[in-house]
């Protein structure tokens, strides 16, 4: 299992482990960590997620999407089959794009997005399963700034390279570009066609931090020109939403009085929650 500090969580509506039965059934290597009436955490493909059952205030959407890499069309097509016959709609039917041979996009019953790619493991670290952010509506051509923003952030960033549109409205904007971060690897794009929606807090990503200090050093980066919001949730100036949360949030809150102490924070403090 990958060990990453940073997690992709998805917001759903009271119904992530029904979500997330699903996808330990489609993807190898899955399973079910811990399950409560609020957060349930999984392994889907060696890595880990997070599935939050917060209602309907927050929906996920296309601008934050995941990339699956496989090494077959038997792969792609399994795994297909099995999102799309349970409810969803295609974005973008399988077949072959000038990116891949054997590719498709299609949200499934949840409003989670996942893109099929045909491709090599080796090309994104051995990790299957990319967040994959798209800057559109009103973000619409920010990508080379986030990822400049990224790189002063995170200081093990590491580029594996920037494609740009050659042709169309967004000329010169990022078409798609791969980046290491903590050992994860995420990738970015701007949007090739104008879209209505743009980030929310429907997919996050979770920084697992080791220290108070690492805490404060990533809060304080990302709301520096971001917004602050409650129990570790903020958003960077581009709207993408953090979770920054100390790696040993779940021992802290069997603490008496830890769960209240943090409905009152915006960056956890943990010595307001250990007391």
């Amino acid at each position: 299992m990958m060990n990453n500090v940073i997690i992709p969580s998805i917001w759903f509506d009271q119904n992530a482990k029904e979500a997330f039965d699903l996808y330990c059934r489609i993807f190898p290597n899955s399973h079910i960590s811990n399950s409560s009436p609020i957060v349930v955490e999984a392994v889907l493909n060696d890595l880990k997620f997070i599935g939050i059952n917060g209602g309907t205030i927050f929906t996920p959407n296309p601008s934050i999407s995941f990339m699956v890499i496989c090494e077959s069309k038997e792969e792609i097509d399994r795994i297909w089959n099995s999102l799309s016959t349970t409810g969803g709609s295609t974005l973008m039917p399988l077949k072959s794009y000038p990116w891949s041979p054997y590719y498709g996009w299609l949200t499934d019953k949840y409003g989670v997005n996942w893109q099929l790619y045909l491709g090599k493991l080796s090309d994104t670290n051995q990790q299957a399963i990319v967040p994959t952010l798209m800057y559109c509506g009103e973000q619409q051509g920010n990508c080379e700034k986030a990822i400049a923003f990224y790189q002063k952030l995170f200081p093990d960033f590491r580029s594996n390279g920037i494609m740009k549109y050659a042709e169309g409205d967004y000329i010169g904007s990022i078409q798609h570009t791969q980046f290491i971060v903590s050992g994860f690897t995420l990738m970015a794009m701007d949007s090739g066609v104008s879209q209505n929606f743009t980030f929310n807090e429907g997919i996050s990503l979770t920084i697992l931090c080791k220290d108070q200090k690492e805490i404060d050093y990533f809060w304080n980066h990302i709301t520096a020109k971001g917004k602050e919001s409650m129990c570790g949730w903020c958003k960077d100036e581009f709207g993408v939403s953090w979770q920054i949360v100390p790696e040993q949030i779940a021992t802290y809150l069997q603490r008496p009085g830890a769960n209240e102490a943090l409905m009152k924070m915006k960056k956890i403090v943990i010595q307001e929650l250990i007391g």
